[in-house]
C-alpha cells in the first residue's frame, strides 16, 4: 500500500498526539498508584470542570489529561517525587496557584498534569512573632479577611481574586510599594519543594541564595508550599476608586507625573490611574484608584487629583480587605496583558492615553462580539520602592540599577467573543509596540518588564540585568541539577529561555 507524502504526515502526526496522551495518562496513573489516587481528578468529574473553570480568563482554560489537587507540603512533595519518576522522566506538568495569568500554558497545560493548589488556602497569623503563614492556593481577599480580625494586614495584591503565588515571585507591586517595598521584600521565610522532593525551608539563615532568587524569580527552583510574611500594624486606610470624564485626561497625567516625584516625600499614598472603555455603554472614561495606607481622609499629596471634578466616587475610610474587593474585573472573558515601563516624563504620558483612545476606534469597527472592555492604566514606579528592597536585602527584579523615577503601562483587553482572539492580541501588541517605539524616540524608554503583567511574547527575567539573570539561572541550576523546573514544567517564564 502506498501513501501520499500527505497522508503520511497526517499519520504521523496523528500517531504522535496518541503516543503523548499515552505518555500523559502513564502519568496520571502513577499518580493514582501512590497515597494521591483521591486527589487525581479526570475531565468527566465536577472536581476537574471546578479547577479549569475558575481560572481567571478564558482563553487559559487548557485542558490537562488530569488535575491534582494536593492538600499539603508532603502531599505537593510526593507528586513531585512520582511525576519526576514516571513514564522515563517525560511527564509534563503544572503548577497553579490563583491562575490568574492571561496566557495559556503560564499555570495550566494540555496532555500533562496540572498541580492545583487551591485546596492549600489557609492564612495562619502568629501575633507573637508578627509574621502571616499562607498557603500558595489562597487569594488576596481571604488573605486579607482572615488577618483584619487581628487589626493587621500584609502587603499583597490589590484584587482580592488575585492568587498569593504568583503575585509573590514575580515581585507584587501592592498599595503598600511606597511604604515597605515589593511585597516579595517583606516574605521573611520560604517553604519549598525541590525537584527531588525534598521540603527546604529558605530564609536569610537557611539557604539564604534561594531566599533572594524567589524574590522575583519566579516559577525555576521548585514549588513554594508556604509564605511567611511580615505583617503591617493596622488594617485600616482610606481610599476608593473616583471616575471622571475622559475630557479631564490632561488634568489626570499632569497631576499622576507630580505625584510621582513626590511620592518620596509621603509614603503612605498610592495611585493606579485607569482610562477605560465599557462597549456595552459605549462609555470611555477616567477611574483613579487612591489610596492612603493610614487611615486619613483626603491627605494633601492628592489633592491634585481631587481638585478635578468627578463624575462618582467610593472614598472612605475602610481595610485592606473591602478596598480590594471593589477592584476587580468578573470571570468569563478572554484576556491579553502587555507591559513597559518609561521615565516618568509627561509625553510618554500623553501618548499612552492618545494611543489607548485610537485603539478604541479601532476596536469599534472590528469586533465580532459587542462585550469588550479596554484598559489602559499608567502606575508608579518611583526610585523610592527599591530604597525599600535594598533595605531589606534586595530581590531579583534589577531595578536598583536605574536612578530615574519611572511609571509603568499595563495594557489589559477583555472580550467575551472568541473570534475577536487575533484582534485584541494586536491591538495590544501593537499599542505596545508604538508606545515603546516612541518612547525610544524622545530618551524616556526603560527595559524593566514586569514579570507579573507580561505576555507570554515578551521576556521579563531578561530586564532583570545580566547580573541577576546569571544569579538565577546558578541557583535554579544548584537546587534543580536535572532541570526539572525548566523542561517537565514549560510553563511559566524560564531562565532556561533567556539568552547567555
Amino acid at each position: 500500500m502506498h501513501f501520499t507524502p500527505a497522508v503520511a504526515a497526517l499519520c504521523i502526526g496523528a500517531l504522535s498526539k496518541v503516543a503523548h496522551a499515552t505518555s500523559s495518562q502513564n502519568c496520571c496513573t502513577a499518580l493514582e498508584a501512590t497515597a494521591l489516587k483521591s486527589q487525581v481528578a479526570y475531565p468527566n468529574s465536577a472536581a476537574y470542570k471546578e479547577s479549569i473553570g475558575s481560572y481567571w480568563a478564558e482563553n487559559v482554560q487548557l485542558e490537562p489529561t488530569c488535575v491534582l489537587q494536593p492538600r499539603t507540603a508532603k502531599e505537593v512533595s510526593l507528586a513531585v517525587s512520582t511525576l519526576v519518576a514516571a513514564d522515563g522522566g517525560s511527564c509534563k506538568f503544572a503548577v497553579r496557584g490563583g491562575g490568574h495569568t492571561t496566557w495559556a500554558g503560564a499555570s495550566n497545560i494540555a496532555d500533562g498534569v496540572t498541580i492545583d493548589l487551591s485546596l492549600m488556602d489557609t492564612t495562619t497569623y502568629d501575633e507573637k512573632a508578627g509574621i502571616a503563614s499562607i498557603l500558595p492556593g489562597a487569594r488576596w481577599g481571604s488573605v486579607y479577611k482572615t488577618l483584619a480580625k487581628y487589626d493587621v494586614t500584609v502587603p499583597g495584591g490589590r484584587s482580592g481574586v488575585v492568587g498569593v503565588a504568583g503575585f509573590l515571585l514575580g515581585g507584587g507591586n501592592t498599595f503598600h510599594t511606597s511604604r515597605v517595598g515589593f511585597a516579595c521584600d517583606n516574605v521573611e521565610n520560604y517553604e519549598v519543594v525541590l525537584a527531588d522532593g525534598t521540603i527546604i525551608e529558605a530564609n536569610r539563615d537557611s539557604h539564604a541564595d534561594l531566599f533572594k532568587a524567589l524574590k522575583g524569580g519566579s516559577g525555576n527552583f521548585g514549588i513554594v508550599t508556604k509564605y511567611d510574611m511580615k505583617v503591617i500594624e493596622g488594617d485600616k486606610l482610606w481610599g476608593g476608586l473616583v471616575t471622571y470624564d475622559n475630557s479631564t485626561s490632561l488634568k489626570h497625567l499632569e497631576a499622576g507625573h507630580e505625584f510621582i516625584n513626590n511620592l518620596e516625600k509621603d509614603h503612605d499614598a498610592s495611585w493606579i490611574g485607569m482610562w477605560e472603555y465599557l462597549s456595552v455603554t459605549d462609555q470611555n472614561m477616567i477611574a483613579n484608584a487612591l489610596e492612603y495606607t493610614t487611615p486619613v481622609a483626603y491627605p494633601p499629596i492628592f489633592d491634585s487629583f481631587t481638585a478635578i471634578a468627578n463624575t462618582s466616587s467610593t472614598m472612605r475610610l475602610t481595610n485592606l480587605w473591602n478596598l480590594t474587593e471593589e477592584i476587580t474585573q468578573a470571570n468569563g472573558y478572554r484576556d491579553v496583558f502587555v507591559t513597559a515601563t518609561f521615565v516618568n516624563n509627561l509625553d510618554v504620558m500623553k501618548k499612552t492615553v492618545d494611543i489607548h483612545n485610537r485603539m478604541i476606534e479601532e476596536a469599534r469597527g472590528s469586533t465580532k462580539g459587542d462585550d469588550y472592555t479596554m484598559f489602559t492604566m499608567i502606575q508608579p514606579w518611583p526610585k523610592l520602592f527599591t530604597d525599600h528592597s535594598i533595605e531589606k536585602g534586595g530581590n531579583m527584579l534589577g531595578l536598583d540599577r536605574f536612578d530615574e523615577n519611572l511609571f509603568q503601562v499595563l495594557i489589559d483587553y477583555s472580550w467575551k467573543n472568541e473570534a475577536d482572539d487575533a484582534l485584541f492580541n494586536r491591538l495590544a501588541n501593537g499599542a505596545l509596540e508604538e508606545l515603546v517605539n516612541y518612547s525610544k524616540s524622545i530618551g524616556a524608554d526603560n527595559e524593566f518588564i514586569y514579570l507579573n503583567y507580561a505576555n507570554n511574547n515578551q521576556d521579563p527575567l531578561s530586564s532583570y540585568g545580566s547580573e541577576n539573570v546569571e544569579y538565577i539561572r546558578s541557583i535554579a541550576k544548584k537546587y534543580d541539577q536535572t532541570g526539572v523546573f525548566q523542561t517537565q514544567v514549560p510553563g511559566g517564564f524560564k531562565i532556561s529561555a533567556v539568552g547567555q
